[in-house]
C-alpha cells in the first residue's frame, strides 16, 4: 500500500523544489558506482557525466581535503583503494595527489571543479573528515553556492562545526542533514519526532540506511510519519534493488540514493514522479 505523502516544507530550495513539483529526489551515490559504464570510477567526472546524461540533478559525493587545504571529490582517507596512489589524503599535498588516477585512469576531481563542470547539479556532501570543514565553508560562501548542497556526516562533531562555521560565515544558510544522534532517536524513541528537538539538531533532512548494518529496520510508515511530524525529510540509502526502492517509495520517502541510476530513474519514470526534463 502506497502511503500518502504529507511532505514539510524545510524552507531549503535543494529539498522543497523537487518534492513541490511531486517528485522524488534520486540521488547518484558517488556518481553512480555500480552503473556498468562507470564501475571502478567512483566520484570521477565520468561517473557523474554518466548520472547526469541519465537526466540526474541530484549527486552524491564525498569530501576530504589535502593538507594543503584543496577540497577533493574523494570517499576513502587513503588514495590506496581505488587509485593507483598510496597514502592518506590529509598528509599530502594536492601536487602529490594530482597524479593519482582512479581505476588507473581519471583524475581525483576537486569539489569546486565539479560544482562548475556541473552548473545545474545540486550535491549531497558527505563531509568525512574534520580537515574539510573549513575548506568547505571557504568554498560555499566564496562561490556562493549555498542553494546547490545539502552538507552531512557520520561524525557527529563535524557536521555540528560545520554549521557553527557556516552561521559565523553567512547569513545564508545550507541544507544539513541529521547527526546520527537524531537519526537514532526517530528511529527507536517512543516519541522519536522530538529528538532532533532534545539534541538541538537543525538538520533538514533524516539520510538513513533502510537497515542498520542489514539487520534491524530503521525506514518504516512509522519512521517517515515521525520525520514528516519533525518537518524534516527521509532519504534512504544506498538502494539499488527495483523491489526495495518500490517498497521504500510506497512508504512515502522524499529521496533516495543508489549504486544504480539507470535502476531507479527506471522506476521513477514508471511510477510519473522523474522529471523528464532532466530536473528531478
Amino acid at each position: 500500500m502506497t502511503h500518502r505523502r504529507s511532505i514539510p516544507r524545510t524552507g531549503f530550495p535543494f529539498l522543497d523544489e523537487p518534492v513541490d513539483r511531486g517528485e522524488v529526489l534520486a540521488f547518484a551515490h558517488r556518481g553512480g558506482v555500480l552503473h556498468p559504464d562507470v564501475v571502478g570510477f567512483e566520484n570521477t567526472v565520468k561517473a557523474f557525466e554518466v548520472a547526469t546524461g541519465l537526466g540526474y540533478r541530484y549527486l552524491e559525493t564525498d569530501v576530504h581535503a589535502t593538507r594543503d587545504g584543496e577540497l577533493l571529490a574523494f570517499h576513502d582517507a587513503r588514495l590506496d583503494r581505488v587509485t593507483d596512489g598510496q597514502g592518506a589524503l590529509a598528509e599530502l599535498e594536492y601536487a602529490e595527489v594530482a597524479t593519482a588516477r582512479v581505476g588507473g585512469r581519471e583524475p581525483i576531481p576537486r569539489f569546486a571543479e565539479l560544482l562548475e563542470h556541473f552548473p545545474d547539479a545540486r550535491f549531497n556532501v558527505d563531509l568525512k573528515a574534520p580537515g574539510g570543514i573549513e575548506p568547505l565553508v571557504e568554498l560555499v560562501t566564496t562561490m556562493g553556492v549555498q542553494d546547490r548542497l545539502c552538507v552531512g556526516s557520520f561524525a557527529e562533531g563535524v557536521l555540528r562545526a560545520f554549521r557553527a562555521r557556516m552561521r559565523a560565515r553567512s547569513s545564508v544558510p545550507v541544507a544539513t542533514s541529521c547527526g546520527i544522534l537524531a537519526a537514532a532517536g526517530m528511529a527507536f524513541l517512543p516519541m522519536g519526532r522530538h529528538a532532533p528537538a532534545l539534541v538541538r539538531d537543525t538538520g533538514a533532512a533524516l539520510q538513513v540506511p533502510h537497515r542498520f548494518r542489514g539487520r534491524v529496520k530503521v525506514v518504516d510508515a512509522g519512521f517517515v510519519e515521525r520525520a514528516h511530524a519533525s518537518g524534516r525529510h527521509v532519504h534512504v540509502w544506498t538502494i539499488d534493488d527495483r523491489a526495495e526502492i518500490e517498497q521504500m517509495l510506497d512508504l512515502g520517502v522524499d529521496g533516495v540514493f543508489t549504486d544504480r541510476p539507470d535502476v531507479l530513474r527506471e522506476v521513477l519514470v514508471a511510477r510519473g514522479v522523474w522529471d523528464a526534463s532532466g530536473s528531478c
